[in-house]
C-alpha cells in the first residue's frame, strides 16, 4: 500500500469493463456461500501487489484464519497486480481472495461484477460496519454496493524537519496554506548561482506524494458535484489550490528552476528520498513514511502534523486525505464462503489488524484496533491516528471510470505549472470535459 498507487494509469479499468455484467448474487449464482467446517480441509488462494518483508507480514496475518479453520491452507501470490487479477477473472480462474492497493479501481470492479457484493454475507454475520470509520466506508463500496471490504488504510499528513526549522526561527508547522507560503520562502535555500539548494516546499505535481488528490482535501476541494459531475471550473476552492501551487512556484523564480531542482532528487521510496537527504524541509506524505525514515534515514529529526488547510477553510484542519488497501471476493471464486470468513477475518480480527499495522505501519482500518494498547505508537505516528479519527477524512469517489479524474486533473496540474496552461478556468472547463464525457460513456454500460 504505497503512494505508487497513485501514479498508475487506467490500464486496469480497461480490462474490467471488458468482464461481463454484474453477478447476480454472493456467488455469481445467487447463493450465499457457507462457512466451511473446521474440519474441512481446502486451500484459499490470495493475489496482493505485497513483496519482500510486506509480504511475510501479510502472509502471517492470513494464517491467523487457521485459528478458527485449522485446516484452511493459504497460498499467498504476492507482486500480483490489477492487470493479473483481472485477466485471471476474465479467464474463469480467479483467486478466492483479492487484496489491492489500487482503490481507485474500485467503482469500476464493482459495477462490472468483477468483485461479489458482500453485503448477504455481512447481513447474515450481523456485522456491524461502524466500527470503520465514514470515509473508509465510503470508498469500499460504490453507488451503495459493498463489493469490498478495508483492511488498512493510509492517511497523509504534514512532516517537517524540526532542525530545518528551529535554524530558521520557527517553532510550529503551518495550520494555513498562507502560513505554508510564508514559511517555504523563509526555509527554501539558493545556491550562488541561484539554482535551488534546499527547498522549503516542493510544489511540483505529480511528484512524490504531490497528488491533486491528497492536495484536494486540504482546500475542500471536491471531484464530483451533487448531480455526479465534474465542475472543477465552478469550484473557486480547485481553482484556489492551483493559485497556491503557481505562487509556490513563482516565489522559487519559475517553473524552469523547480523543475532543475526536482531533477535531480532521489527516488520516492530510496533511501535518497529528498526529505531524507535534507533537500526539501516541508511535504505531504503518508504515514508509512514514518517506517522508511526510521529504516532509511534515523538521524533526521522530524515532526508530523494535519496538513495546512486553506485560510478560508480552517475548519478543515485535522483533516485528510485517505485510501487504503482492499480485500475482496473474485467473481468465479470457487469457495466464496470460505473466501467471505478470510475477508472477514483480514477487515475485522482485531489482533490481525494491529500485527498488521505494526508490521506495515498502516493506520488500522477500525476504531477497536485503532485503540488497541498492542499497537505501536510514535510521536509521529500518532498525528495520523488522530487524523483519522478526526471526523474529517476525505477520501476520493469511487467512480465506473476508476481513475481516469485523478489522471486528468494531474496531467493538468503538471501543464500548469509548466505555463503551458495560461488560462486556469478554460483549462479546468477542459478537465470537466473529458472526465464528464468518460462518466457518460461508462453511464449506460453497467
Amino acid at each position: 500500500m504505497r503512494a505508487l498507487k497513485l501514479l498508475l494509469g487506467i490500464a486496469s479499468v480497461s480490462l474490467l469493463t471488458a468482464c461481463s455484467g454484474a453477478a447476480s448474487g454472493p456467488a455469481g449464482g445467487g447463493e450465499l456461500g457457507a462457512a466451511p467446517g473446521k474440519d474441512e480441509a481446502l486451500t484459499l488462494t490470495v493475489y496482493s501487489k505485497f513483496t519482500s518483508r510486506e509480504y511475510d507480514v501479510v502472509t502471517k496475518g492470513l494464517e491467523k484464519i487457521k485459528t478458527r479453520f485449522p485446516n484452511i491452507q493459504i497460498k499467498h501470490e504476492g507482486n500480483q497486480d490489477d492487470d493479473k487479477l483481472t485477466q485471471s477473472i476474465r479467464g474463469g480462474n480467479p483467486p478466492d481472495v483479492a487484496i489491492s492497493f489500487f482503490t481507485d479501481n474500485l467503482g469500476a470492479w464493482c459495477s462490472t461484477g468483477s468483485f461479489l457484493d458482500l453485503k448477504p454475507y455481512i447481513d447474515r454475520d450481523q456485522l456491524d460496519l461502524n466500527v470503520i470509520p465514514e470515509a473508509v466506508r465510503s470508498y469500499t463500496e460504490f453507488e451503495g454496493k459493498r463489493c469490498a471490504m478495508p483492511m488498512l488504510a493510509d492517511v497523509y499528513g504534514f512532516y517537517y524537519n524540526k532542525d530545518m526549522f528551529a535554524a530558521a526561527g520557527l517553532s510550529a508547522p503551518p495550520k494555513t496554506t498562507s502560513e505554508l507560503l510564508e514559511m517555504s520562502k523563509r526555509l527554501t535555500q539558493f545556491n550562488p548561482d541561484g539554482s535551488i539548494k534546499v527547498a522549503g516546499f516542493l510544489p511540483s505535481m505529480p511528484h512524490y506524494s504531490n497528488q491533486a488528490q491528497i492536495w484536494a482535501p486540504n482546500f475542500d476541494a471536491h471531484w464530483l458535484g451533487a448531480d455526479g459531475r465534474s465542475n472543477l471550473a465552478g469550484s473557486p476552492e480547485w481553482k484556489a489550490m492551483f493559485e497556491f501551487q503557481k505562487q509556490l512556484i513563482d516565489s522559487y523564480g519559475g517553473p524552469q528552476k523547480v523543475e532543475q531542482f526536482k531533477s535531480g532528487l532521489g527516488d520516492q521510496y530510496s533511501a535518497d528520498h529528498a526529505f531524507h537527504r535534507g533537500k526539501i524541509a516541508m511535504m505531504f506524505d503518508g504515514e508509512y513514511r514514518t517506517a522508511f525514515l526510521a529504516d532509511q534515514a534515523p538521524e533526521v529529526n522530524y515532526g508530523t502534523a494535519p496538513p495546512p488547510v486553506l485560510d478560508s477553510k480552517p475548519d478543515r484542519y485535522g483533516g485528510a486525505f485517505t485510501t487504503g488497501t482492499i480485500i475482496a471476493i473474485p467473481k468465479g471464486a470457487k469457495n466464496p464462503g470460505a473466501s467471505w470468513e478470510l475477508v472477514k477475518h483480514m477487515s475485522t480480527d482485531t489482533d490481525t489488524l494491529v500485527e498488521l499495522g505494526n508490521g506495515l505501519k498502516n493506520v488500522p482500518s477500525t476504531e477497536t484496533a485503532l485503540k488497541d494498547p498492542r499497537l505501536e505508537v510514535s510521536e509521529q505516528f500518532r498525528e495520523f491516528l488522530t487524523m483519522f479519527s478526526s471526523g474529517k477524512l476525505l477520501p476520493n469517489p469511487t467512480t465506473p471510470i476508476g481513475d481516469a479524474h485523478l489522471k486528468a486533473v494531474n496531467d493538468f496540474a503538471e501543464r500548469w505549472q509548466a505555463g503551458n496552461e495560461p488560462n486556469l478556468e478554460e483549462g479546468l472547463r477542459k478537465v470537466d470535459a473529458q472526465i464528464n464525457d468518460e462518466l457518460a460513456q461508462k453511464s449506460g454500460g453497467k
